[in-house]
């Protein structure tokens, strides 16, 4: 079997959520009306991949504060996608059940990434603190 190198977002459970998530949009999409193809559907869609595709470009960033920004726009990402739902709702396209159980998993996505950004922060911070504590070489 051939092995490939596992990149740092790769093992971010968020990440793996997301991943999951957008499958479970791309599912309950497929149920919107046909003429919401090029308007909602496309949309969500985009929002859904959003989420996981800016964790994965933000672990590129070699700055903890760039990666944060990243963390910060996925977030955004999913906060859009919740306001297509409650739009979606709001229309008679899905359930309040069916919207319910998207907020439920938005509200998990939602808290790990605001972890995620606390940790990229924190650990931005401690090492621009340890940076300034060195000593000057001579």
């Amino acid at each position: 079997m051939l092995k490939c190198k596992v990149y740092s977002f790769e093992t971010l459970d968020v990440w793996k959520e997301a991943r999951k998530f957008a499958v479970k949009v791309y599912k309950l999409t497929k149920q919107l009306p046909s003429e919401e193809k090029f308007g909602l559907t496309s949309q969500m869609r985009r929002s859904c991949i959003s989420i996981s595709t800016n964790l994965a470009e933000g672990s590129s960033r070699e700055s903890l504060k760039e990666q944060a920004r990243f963390t910060e726009i996925s977030f955004g990402s999913l906060l859009e996608l919740l306001n297509h739902f409650i739009l979606c709702f709001d229309l008679d396209f899905i359930s309040e059940d069916e919207l319910i159980n998207v907020r439920i998993d938005i509200d998990q996505i939602g808290l790990k990434l605001d972890r995620l950004k606390k940790s990229q922060l924190k650990r931005h911070e401690e090492k621009r603190k340890s940076n300034s504590n060195r000593k000057p070489l001579p």
